[in-house]
């Protein structure tokens, strides 16, 4: 191949290299990490709109569990993926305290691009039918009486299940045992065998076990009483200033282009503001709260200095 032949074949690469670089995002698949095992909250509400979110953009998403270290392994597999916007993180509340209570392979500020709050969801306090009180003025009198002999389960320290748990116990004087596990799965898995006793988990999760009467409802965990249980007191009202809710949002790692950002940002509020998506969380118990990236940065910063606050104060350590 002579000199010219050279230069029409490099001209050619170029060419092809160039025509490639321009290809409207998405042109393949993206990638959106779950950083907890299948069967928790976070699958849940990930499958809730992860179908619809690759329709609107034009690219199927793909749901990768990525679990360990209450959602900080997943992370620090993002925050060190390529920043192209084909690799997307989903956490949740979690995401603002491991940093606090682990060693994390990431910087929780400069090392992710919020793109939008997602949704959130009030607490519920269940048990196994097993457990002997029905009632919050029983589980507190029985957890007084016992004291460390009453299980509760999280999906990791630090995660929003064990601060619930810490913030309970401060308030009322209960003495509990913490358990941890590495997902809503697991922790579900071994509520309904017995094998723990409560739980401070997220309406979503629990509502169907409560209603076949796989589990129990001991109180609800929002400021007043929700309507997918009218008749259970919400906690509040024995416990004043004691409410736990969970919030989920989803990131990009730093340094993702703004245009693709700004993408992002529109197709993921437009998915949550399908009507079947949107009333699909809706019945599950979520509430919808997509936001600018600019809001949630401002949410997560006081959400991580409110953990730390906590943290501190209970000596949290990794388990």
């Amino acid at each position: 191949m002579n000199r010219r032949s050279f230069t029409i074949a490099g001209l050619a690469l170029s060419l092809l290299a160039s025509a490639a670089l321009a290809q409207p995002y998405p042109s393949k698949p993206v990638r959106l990490v779950v950083p907890f095992p299948p069967g928790g909250s976070s699958d849940l509400v990930a499958r809730s709109y992860a179908a619809r979110l690759g329709e609107i953009l034009g690219q199927q998403v793909v749901v990768d569990y990525k679990g360990g270290a209450g959602g900080s392994i997943g992370a620090g597999e993002v925050a060190r993926a390529p920043a192209d916007g084909y690799t997307l993180l989903q956490t949740w509340d979690t995401h603002a305290v491991n940093h606090h209570v682990y060693k994390v392979a990431y910087d929780f500020e400069k090392s992710f691009a919020p793109v939008s709050l997602l949704v959130q969801a009030p607490g519920i306090l269940v048990a196994s039918p097993s457990f002997p009180p029905n009632t919050l003025a029983e589980f507190i009198a029985y957890a007084k009486a016992n004291p460390d002999k009453v299980t509760y389960g999280s999906s990791g320290a630090g995660s929003s299940n064990h601060l619930s748990g810490l913030l309970f116990g401060k308030l009322t004087g209960a003495k509990m045992t913490h358990v941890p596990y590495k997902g809503g799965g697991p922790l579900m898995t071994d509520l309904l065998g017995g094998h723990v006793n409560v739980t401070f988990g997220t309406l979503p999760l629990y509502e169907e076990q409560v209603r076949s009467g796989k589990l129990k409802v001991i109180a609800t965990l929002a400021k007043a009483r929700i309507p997918q249980f009218p008749d259970v007191p919400a906690a509040a009202e024995l416990v004043p200033g004691f409410e736990a809710r969970t919030w989920f949002g989803l990131f990009a790692p730093a340094g993702t282009p703004k245009d693709i950002l700004a993408k992002l940002h529109r197709d993921v509020v437009a998915t949550l503001n399908d009507a079947k998506v949107r009333e699909g969380l809706r019945a599950r118990g979520f509430d919808v709260t997509a936001s600018t990236p600019e809001v949630f940065a401002a949410f997560l910063r006081q959400e991580s200095d409110a953990a730390a606050a906590l943290v501190r104060e209970a000596g949290i350590k990794a388990e």
